[in-house]
């Protein structure tokens, strides 16, 4: 075999990865079951396969190691037995319980925070994605410099050696905090001529595409806009915004897609991609498009609202587009005298719309479903902006 073809089968290595997850009191067995089926969708996402799956019912997770010791070395025991390369945490760890973690089992430990960071680094093209992945990424590694230093003493003492003493991991924060600040102000540099971009766009109705990721959004838009953007059955495939002008009935407007929402979104990636959230922030119109296919789906609308909330634009018009109705399974409720109930989707619109305001679309972007219904409501909301905003437009008509 040459040396050649040894490198590239090394090269395609897929990592073998296990998941570990603490369920707390309030979290029932079906929502642990949808949060693991999600993180192991993250692991494929960034190209591993998972082998198995440890769960262990707490009140709260432990403090030194996040799990008990007793399931900690059957985990160890397993990996080892597996040779797994990988442990996958559904929970951010604390740096004290991220070195606890690796100690004990000698692997390379991933939380979901640190994850979903891979995986936006594997998908950023952009400069500005680029940066701002780089920006949470240094941010995420901060507080847990410690781990990656505990080999490392203080310089000895004696000839040539004398002085403060600093230690690598100071160095290395000093380095690090350097880092940031160019880069916070090389994001201050983008966001000016991302800024002067919008204006130049002219006094357009600016309509914006939010939602879960992996919902349909990309889908919508090239759909409204006939564009060409690229689809992927992955999580977080679109971390750029893509702007494109869109017509209805003779009447333009800005139709934007970017990021994915996603439950417990890491704090530092919120930060670094506010920038890129602008588009949403200032839009005057939302879609929020949501998967009724999936079982969690109203979880996922919980989680979308909470960053919007995060951004300031939770209280913008919205349309809510349930996609995928092609896909939709009708689930069993019971009822009061243990009954089971299907709730057909029929049944499920007439209750969404009987206690919420906003307007509502049922469509499949992928089966042409629904589509001009959309299109309609879509167009009365502009137009309705765009009259009040441009009264003397009408007065010409």
């Amino acid at each position: 075999m040459s040396k050649r073809f040894k490198l590239e089968e090394t090269a395609q290595k897929v990592e073998t990865a296990i998941l570990v997850t603490v369920i707390t009191p309030g979290v029932s067995d079906q929502m642990a079951k949808d949060y693991l089926q999600e993180l192991e969708f993250l692991v494929q996402t960034a190209g591993g396969v998972v082998k198995n799956i440890f769960t262990q019912k707490l009140a709260k997770p432990e403090h030194a190691t996040f799990v008990g010791t007793g399931k900690l070395a059957d985990i160890k025991e397993y990996v080892e037995a597996e040779e797994i390369d990988l442990v996958v945490f559904d929970d951010e760890l604390t740096p004290s319980q991220l070195r606890n973690i690796e100690r004990e089992l000698n692997k390379k430990i991933l939380d979901r925070s640190s994850l979903i960071l891979d995986i936006f680094a594997m998908h950023a093209q952009t400069a500005q994605a680029k940066t701002q992945v780089e920006l949470a990424q240094l941010q995420y590694l901060l507080p847990r410099l410690t781990r990656m230093w505990t080999h490392l003493e203080r310089q000895r003492g004696g000839i040539g050696m004398r002085g403060p003493g600093e230690t690598q991991i100071e160095t290395d924060r000093r380095i690090i905090l350097d880092k940031i600040s160019l880069l916070k102000e090389r994001l201050k540099v983008i966001d000016r001529q991302n800024a002067t971009q919008r204006k130049n766009r002219g006094e357009m109705i600016r309509v914006a595409l939010v939602g879960y990721t992996n919902v349909g959004k990309s889908t919508i838009l090239n759909m409204i806009s006939k564009s060409d953007v690229l689809i992927e059955n992955m999580l977080f495939a679109t971390l750029d915004t893509t702007v494109r002008k869109v017509v209805i009935d003779n009447l333009p407007f800005l139709l934007s897609d970017t990021v994915g929402f996603i439950r417990k979104l890491p704090h530092h990636l919120v930060e670094s991609f506010k920038s890129t959230l602008d588009e949403v922030r200032e839009a005057d119109v939302l879609i929020h498009v949501v998967d009724i296919s999936h079982p969690n789906f109203e979880d996922h609308i919980v989680a979308v609202n909470e960053t919007l909330k995060d951004i300031n634009a939770l209280d913008k018009p919205t349309i809510t587009v349930f996609n995928k109705i092609d896909a939709y399974r009708v689930p069993i409720e019971v009822d009061a005298e243990g009954e089971e109930i299907p709730v057909t989707l029929e049944d499920f619109r007439n209750s969404w719309m009987s206690k919420h305001a906003d307007p509502a679309i049922f469509l499949s972007a992928t089966e042409k479903t629904n589509i001009e219904e959309f299109k309609q409501k879509l167009y009365e909301i502009i137009s309705e902006l765009h009259n009040a905003r441009y009264p003397y437009n009408n007065l010409l008509y």
